[in-house]
């Protein structure tokens, strides 16, 4: 099993203190390699190496044969390439995901960009687009601050579950830690229903 963990946080995790979506992140993770000892990890977390947005200078540089590219276009695609690897190598995707103003974070949209590339990731087809990264779980930790779940105010689960589902990866599982920022006791209760659902998820 090969896992790949995508911490989106722009809060780092230090000494256990700091991001709960990574901290949750890990604890999928340590699950998962305690059913799989031998499992592979590759860890990406985009506040210690944060992405590049999609600008013009990078579309440019994607829409530029290979043979005709400067070196900077080609060093700007190779960035972008290098995320495509591991995620097309992962058979396990587990994300980090805290909530920002009702959306994901800047730095998750900027990876969601760089590995979503036609002819590569999906392909336009006949009978319409079809997503080629597929075979994969994905496990989805969701951190919110206030209580959003099944509410018209949870734009992060249909976005997720469409992009993800555009690009071929259907499995999708979702563990909710919500009210972190409704008091000590609701943090402490949130977390917990969090770590109680990861037991679920990926037992199941």
């Amino acid at each position: 099993m090969n896992i790949l963990q995508i911490n989106s946080s722009a809060r780092p995790l230090i000494n256990g203190e700091g991001s709960h979506s990574t901290r949750l992140a890990n604890s999928i993770v340590a699950r998962l390699r305690a059913t799989e000892p031998k499992a592979m990890l590759t860890v990406r977390d985009l506040s210690q190496t944060p992405h590049p947005s999609l600008d013009e200078s990078a579309l440019q540089a994607l829409f530029t044969p290979d043979e005709q590219r400067t070196p900077e276009q080609a060093a700007r695609v190779t960035i972008d390439d290098v995320l495509i690897a591991e995620i097309q190598a992962a058979d396990v995707v587990v994300l980090g995901v805290p909530m920002y103003n009702f959306g994901v974070t800047a730095q998750l949209k900027n990876w969601i960009d760089a590995i979503s590339r036609a002819r590569v990731t999906f392909a336009y087809t006949e009978k319409g687009p079809v997503g080629l990264l597929q075979g994969k779980k994905v496990y989805v930790a969701l951190t919110r601050g206030g209580q959003y779940r099944n509410t018209p105010a949870d734009t992060q689960v249909p976005y997720l579950k469409m992009v993800l589902g555009f690009l071929g990866m259907t499995d999708v599982q979702f563990v909710y830690a919500e009210g972190l920022a409704m008091g000590p006791e609701a943090e402490q209760s949130g977390l917990a229903s969090a770590q109680s659902q990861i037991e679920e998820v990926v037992a199941a």
